[in-house]
């Protein structure tokens, strides 16, 4: 576990160095969003980059993963660099440590628990289902009023699948895997918690960040 939350620290890091850099400089921000065509790339590219790891990672080797996981990280930084034009600083900083105190509870109790969450599971991923529905279907009627509920079954959801997500990845491990086996699978934890974390941050930046 100490392996997953470095990899999701520095894959932090990296995302929010990426951000910063791309939205305070206006030949990269010109040069990236600029376009349609490459605009619609830097959206996109992180989640398809994302798929393609939890499809390939049985049948790449460790140090690839880890290779994709730091692009992933750096996609990300790019995809987001936009929220630095839609929310003040500050309240970009805010919500950050909000995230962070929210998400690390809910992951310690999540390693901690005795209690077998197995059953959130099929409730979290039915509303998981639901906010990516509805907020298709938002993208064409604008509804203020759908989105900020959206972002609020956005922290439920994500904040339960830190805690849920974090017993499945205590489980995953086992004593006779190789180390090859345990790099790949730190990856794949960390690419997990990174998006509930990535997800409870943008949710909670949707409610309580100060636009500009």
């Amino acid at each position: 576990m100490l392996k997953i939350y470095n990899y999701i620290g520095l894959g932090l890091v990296l995302t929010g160095l990426v951000a910063y850099t791309v939205a305070h400089s206006e030949v990269m921000w010109n040069l990236l969003f600029g376009n349609l065509i490459i605009s619609l790339m830097c959206i996109f590219a992180p989640l398809g980059l994302a798929i393609y790891l939890q499809v390939r990672l049985k049948s790449i080797s460790a140090s690839r993963a880890q290779f994709f996981f730091w692009l992933f990280s750096g996609l990300m930084g790019l995809s987001l660099s936009t929220i630095f034009m839609a929310y003040q600083e500050a309240s970009i900083a805010r919500v950050f440590l909000i995230t962070a105190g929210m998400f690390g509870g809910m992951s310690l109790y999540g390693y901690t628990t005795k209690k077998d969450l197995t059953g959130w599971g099929s409730f979290l991923m039915m509303g998981l289902i639901g906010v990516i529905l509805a907020s298709v279907i938002n993208l064409f009627i604008a509804s203020s009023m759908l989105n900020f509920a959206l972002s609020l079954i956005g922290v439920v959801v994500f904040t339960g699948l830190t805690a849920y997500d974090t017993q499945r990845i205590k489980e995953f491990y086992m004593a006779s895997d190789s180390d090859e086996v345990r790099i790949k699978k730190s990856v794949m934890g960390a690419l997990m918690l990174y998006l509930d974390f990535m997800n409870l941050f943008l949710s909670l930046l949707r409610i309580f960040g100060d636009r500009r």
